[in-house]
C-alpha cells in the first residue's frame, strides 16, 4: 500500500520539480509524471489522456485523473529472468474497442516463451475482460533470456511483434521455429495471407523477418516502415528496417563478438542477409524505441532509442540514421521504453528509478 500511496502523492502535485535539460535543441525540461513502480517495463496512452504501465512482475496500472490503479484480470504471466509481462499496445481504435494488447512470457512444455494476449479494459478501468491468449512462439525454449517482446501497429492494423532468439543463437536462422523473428498477425491473431512464409514447408507463416538476437524496441515511422533495435553481443547492437521476408542475419554474421572474445559466425556480411542501418560499438544495450512527431521542431522524423547499459537516450537522425546524440541526465537511469505521448512530449521509462518522466520545451 505504502508504494501505490507514493503514485497517488505524486501524480497528485507534489512530483519533484522539473529539471533542466541540455539538448542540441536547446535548453529543455524533465519532468516526473510518477513514480513507485517495480521494474517498469513499457506505457502506452489512452486518449483520454490516461496511460498504462507494465511492470514485468506481472502488474498493470492505469494512471488517470491524478490516480494510479491496478488493472486485475491479466492473462497467465511467467516471471522468470527477462521475462514477464512485458510491453503494451493501446491500438488506434481504443475508443471504440476498449480493446489493449499484451506480450508477456509464458509457460510451455519446454520451458516458456513470448506471447501475444489482448483484452478489453472495463469502463472504470479496473480490469481486464475477455482476455485471450492469441499467440504463443513454438516450441518453446528453457530459460530466462531474450524474449524480445514488443509490439507496433501496422498502417494497415496488423501487428508486428519481437521475439527474441531466447537465447538458442542456432534457432534464429531456423523457420520452423519463431526464435529470432519478427512475426506479423491479424488482429484476431490469425496469419495474414501475404505473410511471406505462407505456404512454405516446415516454416512458421507468422514470421515476417528473421535472424534477429533480441529486439527490444520497434517502432513505425511516418511512411509506415517498421524499425527495430536489438541487442548484439559484445559490441553489435543494431537498429534494423524490418522488410518483408528478410533474414537480418543472426548469429550468422554480426558486428560484435561473443563475450568470450570469440568472434561470431563468419563476419559482418553474407550474400543474402541484411545489413543494420546503424550499429552502436559498444553495446548500449537498446530498448524502447519511437519517431518523434511531437513540439521539438529540430526533432522532427528522428529515432529515439533508450539505452539500458549507459543511461541515454540515443537520438538518430539522416538517411541512413546514425546517432547524432545522447540524451543524458540523472533521470534516464537504465531507459527501457521510449514513446511520444498525446501532448507532443518525449516520454520514456527509467527502469532503475521505477518512473516515467517526459521531456518538454
Amino acid at each position: 500500500m505504502t508504494r501505490i500511496l507514493a503514485i497517488l502523492a505524486l501524480l497528485a502535485g507534489f512530483a519533484p520539480a522539473a529539471q533542466a535539460l541540455e539538448t542540441s535543441a536547446g535548453t529543455l525540461r524533465v519532468e516526473q509524471v510518477a513514480s513507485g513502480f517495480d521494474t517498469p517495463w513499457a506505457i502506452g496512452f489512452l486518449p483520454d489522456q490516461g496511460f498504462l504501465v507494465t511492470e514485468k512482475r506481472g502488474r498493470l496500472w492505469l494512471v488517470q485523473e491524478g490516480e494510479a490503479r491496478q488493472v486485475t484480470g491479466l492473462p497467465d504471466i511467467h516471471v522468470e529472468g527477462q521475462g514477464g509481462l512485458l510491453d503494451v499496445l493501446v491500438p488506434r481504435d481504443f475508443a471504440s474497442t476498449r480493446e489493449i494488447f499484451l506480450t508477456h512470457a509464458i509457460r510451455q512444455p519446454q520451458g516458456s516463451g513470448t506471447a501475444l494476449s489482448r483484452g478489453t479494459l472495463s469502463s472504470d478501468g479496473t480490469r481486464l475482460e475477455n482476455v485471450e491468449t492469441l499467440f504463443q512462439m513454438a516450441p518453446g525454449t528453457s530459460g530466462g533470456r531474450h524474449y524480445g517482446s514488443r509490439l507496433a501497429e501496422g498502417p494497415e492494423g496488423h501487428l508486428f511483434m519481437t521475439i527474441g532468439e531466447r537465447g538458442d543463437r542456432p534457432a534464429a536462422q531456423d523457420l520452423s521455429r519463431h526464435n529470432g523473428s519478427v512475426i506479423r498477425l491479424n488482429r484476431d491473431g490469425t496469419v495474414p495471407d501475404d505473410n511471406p512464409f505462407v505456404g512454405e514447408t516446415g516454416a512458421q507463416p507468422e514470421v515476417w523477418s528473421y535472424g534477429h538476437r533480441n529486439p527490444q524496441g520497434m517502432a513505425m515511422d511516418e511512411t509506415g516502415t517498421i524499425w527495430v533495435s536489438e541487442h548484439g553481443a559484445r559490441g553489435g547492437d543494431e537498429v534494423n528496417r524490418i522488410d518483408r521476408g528478410a533474414n537480418y542475419g543472426w548469429p550468422v554474421i554480426s558486428y560484435g563478438r561473443h563475450y568470450s572474445g570469440a568472434r561470431i559466425g563468419e563476419g559482418t556480411e553474407k550474400s543474402g542477409m541484411a545489413q543494420p542501418v546503424h550499429y552502436w560499438d559498444p553495446s548500449i544495450a537498446p530498448s524502447g524505441m519511437a519517431f518523434y512527431d511531437g513540439t521539438v521542431a529540430d526533432w522532427q522524423g528522428d529515432a529515439f532509442v533508450g539505452s539500458l547499459k549507459f543511461d541515454y537516450i540515443s537520438r538518430l537522425s539522416g538517411d541512413p540514421l546514425q546517432e547524432v546524440e545522447q540524451i543524458k541526465s540523472p533521470e534516464t537511469a537504465r531507459v527501457r521504453d521510449v514513446r511520444i505521448g498525446p501532448d507532443g512530449a518525449l516520454w520514456f521509462v527509467s527502469e532503475d528509478r521505477g518512473a516515467v518522466f517526459r521531456i518538454v520545451e
